[in-house]
């Protein structure tokens, strides 16, 4: 990453104008794009244009293309769909339509273009952009505009931000939308499971996806459907028969309820539809179930962005905007992607061409091609459904004779359940016995721990908290009783599920090797917390669906305090020390300021936060939105912050405050969390297997540093670190990791809330190959 200098940002765009559109099918989180796209152009000095209806406000021009100020993208950052509107525009894809376009930003100074679309929409911008030359030469000789006109606006910029809910676009993990389409159909599923096990029925639900089958999969893997069906990847031949075998199955393993996913696109190998009612049918006249269908359609459109849309489009936008100000007139246009947690730059029309030989492959029936075209998320997504909803017959599992224990440690989180099962379904399939520990350490000790069957796990992934239950316990007392369990349970490896406590846990266990060697197996832990602490990990369990809770809150807060004017409310987040909740928070509810403790601060920067919301109640926007850590001063408490605030605001404003405790670690998971719960967990399986499988028979005691471990999301990749190599990078007396990955975005959050502050961007502009990919693996979710 390179800071970016914003000063020599603000010389490269000063007069200069940038135009912000929204093109194609609308996707949640739109609006927080438009919103930085808008903010980040004024802050540096740019004019920017809110261009409405998409192109046909492009091609029509007049009203349609409005000069925007700061104050025109306040308030909708919590806003589904997109509020400039967007239209599919028959128009621009004819020569006259662009030549009426290009006329259109000439007349405004207009030179710079960021377009939020699909590949639809991004493939038009380019055509537009190439043609861009002989267009002003053709308005040049109607005498339309000067030479001169044309000599200064000779070259259009061009910066993509992919929205789509379906996540059909090459060379980003996650479009804008995705993630919030996902929240729409889990909502569904959820509600819907509660009725199907009271009657015992059998639900076809069919999500979007005309051409991609990613929310089918993903809704699939996040609630343990019986049955998915993906245009990418068809069912072969005879597939009536499984999927009718595989339904009674789970009906006899006493599964009240059966759930088949399907996406709108999906096919045979003979490319002929799949479709819900035939699906149904089949089910009816084969096994006689009840059997409903429930068509989601544009519900999945709909609604407020998650906070992980927001967070997305908020840091795409800002950096569309440094691409714009950044390009040269041999710069090819740009799409700003997602990879792993870094925001990259790639050339435009190659991901536009990657998307479109999956199509292509999926019409000349090369159905694996197009599954690893899509990308090795979306392979290794459905390679870890297939292990995880498929069971093979006892009979044709080879046994290990190894005995595999899993725990949760620490406090809850949600997600915890999900990685639970997907532990326990992949150490079966490779012919482990599973053991489940209840209760922490503590209930290790005490020799609460029952073997656990394929399943005891059903319908485990919606349920928030932890089913094993947890204690924030260490094992450091308990060591002789821990070890004697191992013992009496033959246990040859351990999966540890939790957050700091469960990292302390395993340095503990790591340290007692040398005294029992009940500990000399396998250990890896996986992270799960709200407060997103745990040292080699970017990301942990349960911290989306805590962002989440904070994110819909702060919501309707806003929304009280719009009605009331003047009112400035203080938000309190837990996380201990680590400030991830609060910052993150108040970049996706748009707030103005966020105390954290890895930010110290002090009395004159209370005061200037003050006067910035004084100032701000001079606006049209009176109200005002300030979080704060739990722990991030010993002295500037909530209480004395609120107090503050309301003295110093005396007369202009009035102050509220909010501790939103305990309710951050309810609730029902988030998809995010389901899903990066199920994928990390099953992967942290796999390693355990692989350990288990070089000591097949040799008696090995495991003793290296790297069979105890610590496994997690690094930047892009999904990566093992012992226990041992991380000691140096924790800070243990304030429980958080010495580096924190999320501080970069930090300056994301004052820029947009009107601070000073510098900013850091992709390597230096340079954009990257598609598909630039290590021999690591992908950590997308």
């Amino acid at each position: 990453m390179a800071t970016v200098d914003l000063e020599k940002l603000r010389t490269s765009g000063a007069g200069k104008a940038i135009g912000v559109l929204t093109s194609g099918g609308d996707a949640q989180g739109m609006n927080a794009a438009v919103r930085a796209v808008t903010r980040m152009g004024i802050y540096v000095g740019a004019k920017v244009f809110l261009i409405c209806e998409g192109y046909e406000g492009l091609v029509e021009g007049g009203e349609n293309i409005k000069p925007a100020n700061w104050l025109s993208v306040s308030n909708i950052i919590q806003l589904g769909g997109t509020v400039i509107g967007s239209a599919r525009c028959k128009a621009f894809t004819t020569r006259e339509g662009r030549l009426a376009a290009a006329y259109n930003l000439v007349q405004r100074g207009i030179t710079n273009l960021c377009v939020i679309g699909g590949d639809g929409s991004l493939t038009g911008a380019n055509i537009f952009r190439s043609e861009w030359g002989s267009l002003l030469a053709e308005l040049v000789s109607e005498g339309r505009i000067s030479e001169s006109t044309a000599q200064t606006y000779s070259h259009l910029s061009i910066a993509g931000l992919v929205g789509s809910i379906d996540n059909d676009f090459c060379g980003t993990d996650m479009t804008i939308g995705t993630d919030s389409a996902l929240h729409r159909i889990m909502e569904v599923i959820d509600a819907i499971t509660t009725t199907a096990q009271s009657h015992q029925r059998t639900f076809v639900l069919e999500v979007m996806g005309r051409h991609c089958g990613y929310l089918a999969l993903v809704s699939a893997l996040a609630c343990g459907a019986d049955w998915v069906f993906l245009p990418e990847s068809p069912p072969e031949e005879g597939w009536q028969e499984d999927m009718c075998i595989k339904l009674s199955e789970n009906r006899a393993r006493k599964k009240r309820l059966n759930i088949i996913i399907v996406a709108e696109g999906a096919i045979d190998t003979q490319n002929k539809p799949i479709t819900s009612e035939q699906i149904k049918e089949l089910v009816v006249t084969q096994l006689g179930y009840d059997t409903r269908v429930t068509i989601l359609g544009h519900v999945q459109r709909g609604g407020t962005p998650s906070a992980f849309d927001r967070i997305l489009a908020s840091r795409m936008g800002v950096e569309a905007v440094v691409a714009l100000l950044q390009a040269t007139p041999e710069t090819p246009a740009c799409v700003v992607s997602l990879s792993g947690n870094q925001a990259v730059r790639l050339p435009l029309m190659e991901c536009v061409q990657m998307t479109q030989d999956v199509q292509k492959a999926m019409d000349e029936g090369r159905f694996k091609e197009a599954v690893k075209l899509r990308g090795r998320s979306f392979e290794s997504n459905l390679n870890t459904y297939k292990r995880l909803a498929m069971k093979l017959p006892d009979s044709q599992i080879p046994k290990t004779n190894c005995n595999v224990g899993v725990v949760n440690v620490g406090a809850p989180a949600a997600g915890m359940n999900a990685a639970v099962r997907a532990a326990v379904r992949v150490g079966i399939s490779d012919g482990h016995k599973m053991f489940a520990v209840y209760d922490g350490f503590e209930g290790f000790a005490k020799g609460n721990i029952k073997e656990i069957g394929w399943a005891d796990v059903g319908g485990w992934t919606g349920q928030g908290g932890s089913i094993l239950g947890t204690k924030r316990t260490l094992p450091g007392k308990y060591l002789e009783d821990i070890a004697a369990q191992m013992r009496a349970h033959r246990i040859n490896a351990l999966l540890i599920i939790g957050g700091f406590e469960a990292y302390l846990g395993l340095l503990e266990l790591s340290a007692a090797r040398e005294k029992h060697e009940e500990f000399c197996v396998p250990m890896v832990m996986v992270p799960a917390t709200v407060s997103n602490n745990v040292p080699g990990s970017d990301f942990s369990i349960g911290a989306d669906t805590a962002l989440n809770t904070i994110t819909d809150t702060c919501d309707r807060i806003k929304q009280s305090a719009s009605g009331t004017k003047r009112r400035v409310f203080i938000i309190e987040t837990m996380g201990g020390f680590c400030g991830y909740l609060a910052n993150m928070g108040a970049l996706a509810a748009g707030a103005d300021a966020a105390y954290i403790f890895e930010e110290p601060f002090d009395i004159r920067d209370l005061q200037s936060n003050v006067e910035h919301l004084t100032e701000k109640m001079k606006t049209t926007i009176q109200r005002g939105l300030v979080l704060r850590n739990e722990s991030c001063s010993e002295n500037y408490t909530t209480d004395f912050i609120y107090q503050l605030y309301s003295e110093e605001g005396r007369g202009v404003f009035d102050c509220r405050k909010n501790v939103l405790g305990h309710m951050q670690q309810g609730g029902a998971p988030s998809p995010f969390d389901r899903n990066f719960g199920t994928k990390i967990s099953a992967r942290a399986m796999q390693w355990i297997s692989s350990k288990l499988k070089e000591s097949l028979g040799k008696g090995k005691r495991f003793v290296s540093d790297d069979s105890i471990c610590v496994l997690g999301i690094s930047k892009r990749n999904l990566v093992f670190q012992p226990v041992a190599e991380l000691k140096k990078e924790t800070d243990f007396e304030h429980r958080i990791p010495k580096e924190q990955w999320w501080l970069k975005l930090r300056p994301l959050m004052k820029i947009l809330a009107k601070y000073k502050a510098s900013f850091e961007v992709s390597e230096a502009g340079q954009l990257e190959p598609v598909q630039h990919r290590g021999p690591e693996e992908p950590a997308a979710i």
